[in-house]
């Protein structure tokens, strides 16, 4: 933005700010607040303290001490920030995103810093790791950032280096699926309410995580890796070892029989992203034990069949597939917003190293990404919570209609433990899958068996590709 720019959005900037006002016991750390704001949203090249307090004439000594020791409570304006999120952008399909974020630094003064994988660098490096979790509307019009955490490694802080860098008592080491959770949990405190979760295999790797999710009753849909275990069939009492998921997809009848159905999963800048899928109902071999049934959902990208995704999901039986894959492949908008607030704001630009002085400037970079985001669809004339899917190729999308599964080739199926043959045109016993989850449409929980389809939204491919 320019000078111009931010001084004509002064009025609606100073209304913004004001709804902050109560995290500060005094007036000057509440015009820090603002000024801050004003430089991060600067066309300045670097966002840290020195450039900002030069850009709207205050003594960098200044920033610094509030950032440092001034008193105000950041965790007050976190929790603010959130509560305008629940207030001004519900979406009962709204999706959580889980990621993060290597920050590069030198030295080893910093709070947190380690050698350690940087997502930014894609290698071991020297850096700060922050954990985040991302609010988007369904339709991924509107995006903000809902918390940032600094990671803490497990190793090379010791008590010395901890006080130098002013890591508080309570600041210990956590996984960052951990961090994760405790993340959700207070953005549900806040009144956040989330219609679906998501995140990277990684995070879906711990069962920790899977079950914290569970015992919060959020539907999700995680990417797993390709080694997960589990069976497409309750094991019970069973002595049938787990198979991995991608042996599953490539041998087991459920899906090794099933045919590929293609999906419009978005528009991008290259043209549509179309992948074809397999779904099937999944038991996962968990923490010791055989839990489920959730949906396993393959998919490989139609111009580069190489590519394989595997997705897993808590989603009620009828759920249309076309949900589950938009959910999967959602998580690009946390992606944007580590772009926009690095590229725009200045979220890795930080030169403090006291621990509670970066916090502060991820917290502050939250509010000022969130000033944006309501500013971008104030100017679009737009409102979160609608459900049509955006795009720049909006007009060559493919027609989706409803569809159920597509008939299955001739083939044998196991009936306990018998091979049978079945003929092109003879239906095929499906699995009995009584999701036991607490989030479906209707709100009931399905504790007894019963027969499900999952309904298909296909693609229309008919000149296409």
């Amino acid at each position: 933005m320019t000078i111009d720019q931010i001084l004509s959005l002064g009025p609606a900037l100073a209304e913004f700010v004001d709804q902050f006002s109560d995290c500060f016991g005094r007036s000057e750390p509440r015009s820090h607040l603002a000024n801050y704001i004003r430089g991060q949203l600067s066309n300045l090249p670097r966002k840290s303290v020195e450039p900002i307090a030069t850009f709207v004439g205050v003594a960098p000594r200044t920033l610094q001490e509030f950032l440092a020791t001034d008193a105000w409570d950041h965790e007050k304006l976190r929790d603010r920030l959130q509560q305008i999120v629940a207030r001004d952008h519900a979406d009962p399909q709204a999706i959580g995103i889980i990621d993060d974020s290597g920050h590069p630094k030198k030295g080893n003064k910093t709070a947190c810093v380690s050698r350690q994988y940087c997502g930014n660098r894609g290698k071991i490096d020297n850096c700060v790791v922050t954990v985040h979790l991302s609010f988007a509307s369904y339709d991924a019009r509107f995006r903000t950032m809902l918390d940032s955490t600094l990671y803490l490694p497990k190793d090379g802080w010791d008590e010395a280096r901890r006080r130098e860098a002013r890591i508080p008592e309570d600041v210990f080491y956590r996984p960052k699926y951990v961090i994760a959770l405790e993340q959700l949990d207070r953005a549900l405190a806040n009144g956040v309410r989330f219609g679906w979760i998501t995140a990277d295999e990684w995070y879906a790797s711990f069962s920790v995580f899977v079950e914290g999710l569970e015992e919060r009753k959020q539907r999700f849909v995680l990417e797993i890796p390709l080694d997960t275990l589990g069976w497409l069939f309750s094991p019970g009492d069973l002595q049938v070892p787990p198979k991995r998921v991608d042996h599953l997809g490539r041998y087991s009848w459920p899906l090794a029989w099933q045919a590929w159905t293609r999906f419009h999963v978005k528009d991008t800048e290259k043209g549509p992203l179309v992948w074809e899928v397999k779904a099937s109902p999944f038991w996962m071999w968990m923490a010791g034990k055989a839990c489920g049934p959730y949906w396993l959902v393959i998919a490989r990208n139609v111009l580069d069949p190489k590519e394989q995704k595997y997705f897993l999901s808590n989603a009620a039986p009828g759920t249309p597939l076309e949900v589950i894959l938009h959910v999967a492949f959602s998580r690009w908008p946390i992606e944007r917003c580590f772009e926009d607030e690095k590229t725009e704001l200045g979220l890795s630009h930080f030169e403090v190293r006291a621990y509670p002085s970066i916090l502060r400037h991820l917290l502050i970079t939250q509010v000022s990404h969130l000033f944006l985001a309501q500013q971008n669809c104030r100017l679009r004339g737009e409102k979160s919570g609608g459900y049509h899917l955006p795009g720049a190729y909006r007009s060559r999308r493919f027609d989706r209609r409803p569809a159920a599964f597509a008939q299955r080739p001739a083939c044998a199926y196991r009936e306990g433990g018998r091979r049978v043959a079945t003929h092109a045109g003879q239906k095929r016993p499906r699995p009995s899958v009584p999701h036991q989850g607490a989030n479906s449409p209707t709100g009931k929980t399905q504790d007894h068996p019963r027969r499900t389809t999952l309904l298909y939204s296909t693609v229309n491919n008919q000149g296409a590709l």
